[in-house]
């Protein structure tokens, strides 16, 4: 088969239309390599926009030809990424190995991690740049790590995860000096931001230099919320089919306190102040590049049912990249939970063009007094960062006692006090 016979079956694949309003993308990761079988709709790799990352699927089963762009490559919507041979079959293992791992930028071992080239070439998760770069900082070998990512891959997450299991154990004695070798280099690695963090760096900047940012404290037992959620979990996830978290309680008790103080929940525009009578609450998600905040539209009519399934449907579409950009517009008020990383407390950052975040921390057993007496309770941090250019203190901090109020007295959601 002369060369344009080869031309004639190979399939191109495109940049796909990203979404309203964006044109161009960054090649985040290449999920397969030249010379690799390739199913129908199977993604070949990964794009990050401003918002999220987009899997690009093969549109043939095939044989992946050759990559048009290089990782970190900046593709514009209809650019041409790589080709598929169409019918074509995948060479033996044996003789693919090397080609396969040198042809994959995003996934070749950085210089400190030199000796695990032979394993990482057998591990079926390539690592992203920024799993990589996490990798290293917290000096573990990616072949003991498992990965929960889409077809195994390992993500920020799991390397996260990994990390503290290993400052948990118990360190071997004497093994460390014996494991540093003599005359080891130090190293750095350069890897450039992506073009979500790049996003969320200038957002965040853009508030602080725009928004008249205040943080107020405060602090809310947990017990009552505790024994409900163990009282009724096993039924709960019977009837609904998801389980019974502590965010559903945070998020209904949140949209009744913005209705009774409305500033909290409004956005300034020009010289005007737009108030909401809506509560579309923003919650803050981990995704393998980053925290996404998709929008739960009409909070306010949900039941704690309905505020749990959506959450876990975000969390779940988050990790393995198929959030919508329509999901990620508007909102009206953003809630973090920090907690669930071990967050002590923090002095969160306004989503613009929101005026508030509500930030939640871990809960920790610590003595209060109750009553004249000092018992062991649960209790959690709650702090909420908002702009004094429309909130003024005394809002701040009646929020902030409603939502604890009803967290601490959770008929006062049911009957909406």
């Amino acid at each position: 088969m002369d060369r344009a016979e080869e031309m004639e079956m190979a399939t191109e694949v495109l940049v796909p239309v990203l979404g309203e309003s964006i044109s161009e993308a960054t090649l985040g990761e290449w999920l397969k390599q030249p010379g690799d079988a390739v199913a129908v709709d199977e993604p070949i790799a990964s794009l990050e926009t401003d918002k999220v990352s987009v899997e690009v699927p093969s549109p043939v089963a095939g044989v992946m030809g050759e990559h048009a762009v290089k990782v970190g490559d900046t593709v514009q919507v209809g650019a041409l990424l790589a080709t598929v041979d169409a019918g074509g079959s995948a060479p033996a293992k044996t003789e693919a190995a090397t080609p396969a791992v040198t042809a994959a930028p995003a996934a070749a071992p950085a210089p400190a991690a030199a000796p695990a080239a032979d394993e990482a070439s057998d591990s079926p998760a390539a690592l992203s740049p920024s799993v990589r770069r996490a990798v290293l900082e917290h000096g573990l070998d990616p072949a003991t790590i498992k990965g929960t990512g889409k077809d195994g891959r390992i993500t920020k997450e799991d390397v996260a995860a990994a990390a503290a299991n290993k400052s948990s154990a118990p360190a071997p004695a004497a093994a460390a000096p014996a494991a540093a070798p003599a005359g080891s280099a130090r190293k750095e690695e350069r890897v450039k931001m992506t073009r979500l963090r790049q996003t969320i760096a200038k957002r965040l900047k853009e508030a602080q230099n725009t928004a008249a940012m205040l943080t107020t404290f405060n602090d809310v037992d947990m017990t009552a919320v505790i024994e409900a959620r163990a009282k009724y979990k096993d039924l709960f996830e019977k009837k609904h089919g998801v389980r019974l978290g502590f965010m559903g309680f945070f998020v209904k008790a949140a949209t009744m306190a913005l209705k009774d103080i409305p500033s909290v929940n409004a956005s300034i525009e020009g010289d005007e102040i737009v108030y909401h009578d809506y509560a579309d609450i923003s919650v803050a998600v981990s995704a393998p590049n980053g925290l996404v905040v998709p929008v739960i539209r009409d909070a306010q009519d949900l039941t704690v049912a309905g505020i749990e399934k959506t959450i876990g449907d975000f969390g779940k579409r988050a990790k393995d990249g198929t959030l919508k950009m329509d999901e990620m517009k508007g909102g009206t008020f953003t809630i973090s939970n920090g907690g669930v990383f071990g967050s002590l407390m923090s002095t969160p950052i306004i989503n613009p063009p929101q005026s508030a975040v509500l930030g939640l921390h871990r809960i920790e057993e610590r003595p209060v007094v109750v009553d004249g007496q000092i018992v062991i309770r649960p209790m959690m941090y709650l702090a909420l960062s908002y702009d004094h250019r429309i909130i003024d203190g005394r809002e701040a901090v009646t929020f902030l006692v409603a939502l604890k109020n009803a967290i601490q007295d959770p008929t006062r959601i049911l009957i909406d006090l």
